[in-house]
């Protein structure tokens, strides 16, 4: 593990646990209002997961803190995928873009006199990234008709984040898998005077 990382979450830590022992000590939760079942056996309370009726402030602050660092983890991974593992290191253009199988890499828009292209990866335009971008829209597509769905029901709103969260998540997802397999990367180097 390196040391970085190991620095990052102890930085996470010192910032987590106090607050979340002060969640802890939060308001207790409220009371569950519940529909008659001998009248109907409609449960809009009904989830895919158990939660409390009611949060506090600081379990609130708590759950926000949380997702928005693993938000970065997320991020940090997408990043990671789109750099290294669609784009091998092997087909890089270097050094002014030459190389015996490629040719000569020819960006004018990006070439001065001062400023010239360092590397250069071509877009893989692999059959992998096709079959990934028609799933992630087919997905897309389902999760909206779900929302949809859920919409056009009477009172059924239970399901509204999950069906949005779905739907844009695959939208992300098909933007990540099109910058990964069919958008080249350009790394330029350019001569700064301070």
């Amino acid at each position: 593990m390196h040391r970085n990382t190991i620095l990052i979450g102890l930085l996470i830590s010192t910032v987590l646990l106090p607050m979340w022992y002060v969640s802890l000590h939060g308001e207790p939760p409220s009371e569950e209002i519940a529909i008659d079942e001998s009248v109907t056996d409609f449960r809009p309370l009904e989830g895919v997961v158990d939660t409390p009726n009611k949060l506090s402030p600081s379990q609130v602050g708590v759950v926000v803190w949380v997702a928005l660092f693993a938000l970065v983890g997320v991020l940090a991974a997408v990043h990671q995928f789109m750099n290294e593992a669609v784009r091998p290191p092997d087909d890089a253009v270097t050094d002014g873009g030459v190389t015996a199988e490629s040719g000569d890499v020819s960006l004018p828009w990006l070439s001065t006199d001062t400023r010239w292209v360092v590397e250069y990866h071509d877009a893989s335009d692999a059959i992998e990234g096709l079959v990934a971008m028609a799933g992630l829209t087919v997905l897309a597509i389902i999760f909206a008709a779900l929302f949809i769905g859920e919409y056009l029901t009477l009172a059924r709103t239970q399901y509204f984040g999950l069906y949005a969260t779905g739907m844009f998540l695959s939208l992300a997802l098909s933007t990540v898998a099109y910058y990964a397999w069919f958008m080249p990367h350009v790394e330029v180097a350019e001569l700064r005077g301070h």
